[in-house]
């Protein structure tokens, strides 16, 4: 039971630390009444959506450079299955052209 207690406790107080942290992201700068206080929010919410564009073009740019090289991949093996086709029928034609002349 005590122990039930103390761990309660403890999550309370972390929880109540973790939530008083600043966490990023828009803010709502209308509220402010000190102009330096409205810029200063303006600034960070610029701030903000910056990183988020930078990190949003770098994770697009990731998944076009993974698609490129899968395509290349693909293309590849695509050229492997039409050499291998190509080389199959290239041996099933004498096969064909020998079977009439046997009837």
């Amino acid at each position: 039971m005590i122990r039930t207690a103390i761990l309660a406790v403890t999550l309370l107080v972390l929880g109540l630390r973790a939530s008083a942290q600043d966490v990023p992201g828009i803010e709502l700068c209308t509220r402010e009444t000190r102009m330096d206080r409205r810029t200063g929010c303006l600034q960070s919410n610029i701030e903000y959506l910056q990183k988020l564009i930078v990190a949003n073009a770098a994770d697009a740019q990731r998944k076009l450079n993974a698609a490129a090289s899968e395509i290349s991949a693909l293309k590849a093996a695509l050229a492997n299955l039409q050499a291998n086709v190509d080389k199959l029928q290239a041996a099933s034609k004498p096969d064909t052209a020998a079977k009439p002349s046997s009837k």
